[in-house]
């Protein structure tokens, strides 16, 4: 089989927004395909620890004699790179939580991200090089990080940072705006907007999972 790795971020339970937008991709995902299937990962009900120790953020022949490495955090950090590198795709629910992503899914990006082993250099690809991964990041405003006096997304600029730039993956984002615009009055004049916006980005999801 198949599957599509579907990671989850939110915490905001039926209020969520990333959380049907993800699974609507992976639905449509499957449906493109009889042998495939979804392992889920959720961040919010269960939390990856923070790194303990620099030593993970290198692989082992890189490390320093000081930075010794519990064999537990080892092998956790060794299943969630092997859950990633076994996916033919990943996709990722990452809410804007005050302007960044949350801590959780922070945590799970510092797990793979490891110098001397997942990160990609022109010379050599690193072992996740590649893989697709499509970034599903609700945000209560609305923001255009090419103009300074409207820039605020530090979201998906962070992910596509660490996950395209520095590991190789080809990740392809899909922003909702004004996601609060049913809860916060003085946005109510977006509430259009955002359904717009929402209806946009559930059509590029469904489109992406068919052609990948």
């Amino acid at each position: 089989m198949t599957y599509l790795l579907a990671v989850d971020s939110s915490i905001t339970g039926p209020d969520s927004v990333s959380r049907p937008l993800v699974a609507e991709f992976a639905d449509a995902w499957c449906a493109a395909g009889s042998d495939r299937s979804v392992l889920s990962r959720d961040l919010a009900a269960n939390p990856v620890p923070h790194l303990t120790t620099a030593g993970l953020h290198y692989a082992e022949a890189m490390r320093r004699p000081h930075e010794s490495v519990d064999p537990a955090a080892a092998e956790l950090q060794r299943q969630l790179i092997d859950e990633v590198a076994g996916a033919a795709a990943v996709v990722i629910g990452a809410p804007m939580y005050n302007w960044s992503i949350p801590s959780t899914l922070k945590a799970w990006l510092d797990h793979l991200h490891v110098l001397g082993a997942t990160t990609s250099s022109d010379e050599e690809p690193g072992s996740l090089a590649g893989i697709p991964v499509i970034v599903v990041s609700p945000r209560g405003l609305a923001y255009d990080n090419s103009d300074p006096e409207q820039a605020g997304d530090y979201t998906v600029p962070a992910i596509e940072k660490i996950l395209a730039e520095s590991m190789g993956m080809a990740v392809t984002s899909v922003a909702v705006d004004f996601t609060l615009a049913d809860r916060l009055p003085p946005l109510a004049e977006h509430s259009a907007t955002a359904a717009a916006s929402k209806a946009e980005a559930l059509e590029r999801l469904r489109e992406l999972a068919r052609t990948l």
